[in-house]
């Protein structure tokens, strides 16, 4: 399937777009449509010197150090920090001369958007094996929305087939936190041909901060440090990076606790007949035939699951972030499910 690049693309997470949907939905929304983790890093004080000075380049090189350690990069000169993987997007599309990029899909747009930014003509594919004919490969792994895994060693004959050939094997490892992490390639960039995106907000629950990182081998590295130019991070994002990368028995901590909030996620959806199809522990994939009419229930209930316009029968549930919300979540599906099961007796009648 050939896709067009022009506009963003609809996302998960503005709920200005919900109250136009929903105008007369129970407030405040509880924010299901993203695969941000709702039980944020700890916020700590910063000195007022990171706001009033610009950001000094040594702590640059502290963040891209304990990135390095945490994500399993071979090195410090293997990772360039971001205000944010989605910026990183068409500056690595464009690390390879305007040709075929193809997408394994479904997947995350914005990918298919940013290569033809950068001048490839893009496809979504759903076949693996079809990337193999791409100047330029895309992979979400685990994928988002269903949480699909690419397995490492198939990720890396793919990469040597591109690399042989001039081509770049780019892996958006946005949800790899919470995914089966002996399948990630961070330890692999310095052979070349591969770029691996790191997201530091969904897992750390600060998407607000805008921080992201590319890995890949050092020369790759140095020319998108060079693009970006000094100062691209800013100072409390700095501060934070640094602080919570560094914080491993936070991250093991959160990790189980996400795995249990996800089971209960799974338990609740199957107690009113929806099951869950895949995800990661930041999010559920659901498919079900009315998962239109699932989407608008929640919504006028002041819930709200991120849907796909072209994808009619997917829904993506993000998890509650407190027992407040567990219930609301719990209450408006079984309106919902008795909604459905009364107008099930009367077409039967």
């Amino acid at each position: 399937m050939k896709l067009l690049n022009g506009a963003v693309v609809d996302h998960g997470g503005s709920l200005g777009r919900a109250r136009v949907l929903f105008p007369n939905a129970l407030l405040p929304f509880v924010d299901l449509s993203t695969g941000i983790n709702p039980h944020s890093y700890p916020l700590f004080d910063l000195p007022a010197t990171i706001l009033s000075r610009l950001p000094e380049a040594a702590r640059t090189r502290d963040l891209t150090e304990i990135a390095a350690s945490t994500y399993g990069a071979p090195s410090p000169a293997n990772v360039v920090a971001a205000p944010g993987t989605q910026i990183l997007l068409p500056r690595v599309a464009s690390l390879v001369s305007p040709g075929k990029a193809l997408v394994l899909g479904p997947t995350y747009a914005e990918h298919v958007r940013a290569a033809g930014i950068a001048g490839h003509e893009v496809t979504e594919v759903g076949d693996f094996a079809d990337l193999a004919d791409a100047d330029l490969a895309i992979i979400v792994n685990p994928n988002n929305p269903d949480g699909r895994i690419i397995a490492r060693d198939r990720l890396l004959a793919l990469a040597a087939g591109l690399h042989a050939k001039g081509g770049l094997l780019v892996v958006d490892e946005a949800f790899m936190d919470v995914g089966p992490r002996q399948h990630s390639l961070a330890g692999d960039v310095g052979q070349g041909g591969i770029v691996v995106l790191r997201s530091f907000g969904k897992f750390f629950g600060l998407a607000g901060l805008r921080l992201g990182f590319a890995l890949s081998d050092a020369a790759t590295v140095e020319r998108l440090e060079t693009q970006f130019g000094p100062w691209a991070v800013a100072g409390p994002a700095l501060e934070y990076g640094i602080r919570a990368l560094a914080d491993i028995g936070w991250q093991d901590a959160m990790r189980s606790s996400l795995a249990g909030a996800s089971a209960r996620l799974d338990a609740l959806f199957g107690r009113f007949g929806i099951a869950v199809a895949g995800g990661t522990t930041l999010y559920r994939f659901l498919r079900l035939a009315d998962a239109a009419d699932l989407f608008s229930a929640l919504g006028r209930r002041g819930i709200l699951l991120r849907h796909f316009a072209d994808r009619p029968d997917v829904l993506r549930a993000g998890l509650p972030g407190n027992e407040e919300e567990w219930q609301r979540l719990e209450t408006a599906l079984a309106e919902w499910a008795s909604r459905r099961e009364d107008q099930s007796r009367g077409s039967k009648q």
